[in-house]
């Protein structure tokens, strides 16, 4: 009764946690998938479009997935909590769900981090410019684009951060599982006899 009882502040800062990561990926995606503004250079009208850089757009594909996966993930969780509290469920099953539960934050969470570093650094160019290769800054012409695709990618960050506690999260309910899941027979020894 002490380990449901302990468990239960876990488990709902697992389910607001991975709520605000739904959340944050939705609205770094929004974001970026959103902005776009069209400017007049030498009467010609340019639009700038994420699909422009290609790391923003795999930025949006890659949050816009997160914030579904995390979305599923937290149905799941909330579905596990009503069989635990009704007593039903086996707990090799909890088990194969807990071991492929955090493989898949610990890649989400990775997956998240690298494109939002990627965009960041293929935005940052079109911040400064490189002059070595003649690319002008852009964010002085597209101001309003810059403001919003920086604004989407500090919300991705903070999701992949979101993200990275919750690959914790899951370790922890990884190794909280009996061990009697893992097929050993109950007596696992002494540190001395490994």
């Amino acid at each position: 009764m002490a380990a449901g009882v302990a468990a239960l502040p876990s488990a709902r800062a697992e389910y607001v946690l991975r709520g605000a990561c739904a959340a944050m990926a939705a609205a770094g995606a929004l974001l970026l998938g959103l902005s776009a503004q069209t400017k007049t250079v030498l009467f010609v009208q340019k639009k700038a479009v994420p699909k422009d850089v290609q790391a923003l757009w795999v930025l949006i594909v890659a949050a816009s997935s997160a914030a579904g996966y995390h979305v599923v993930q937290l149905a799941r969780c909330l579905f596990t909590a009503r069989l635990a509290a009704a007593g039903a469920g086996s707990r090799r099953l909890s088990r194969g769900i807990a071991c492929v539960s955090f493989l898949l934050d610990k890649g989400c969470a990775y997956m998240v981090f690298a494109t939002t570093m990627a965009a960041l650094q293929a935005c940052f160019v079109g911040l400064v410019g490189v002059d070595a290769l003649q690319w002008s800054k852009l964010c002085n012409i597209y101001t309003r684009f810059c403001e919003q695709a920086a604004a989407g990618m500090v919300c991705s960050m903070l999701a992949a951060v979101g993200m990275a506690v919750l690959a914790a999260f899951s370790a922890r309910q990884l190794f909280r599982c009996p061990a009697g899941d893992l097929g050993w027979n109950g007596s696992q020894g002494s540190s001395s006899e490994l």
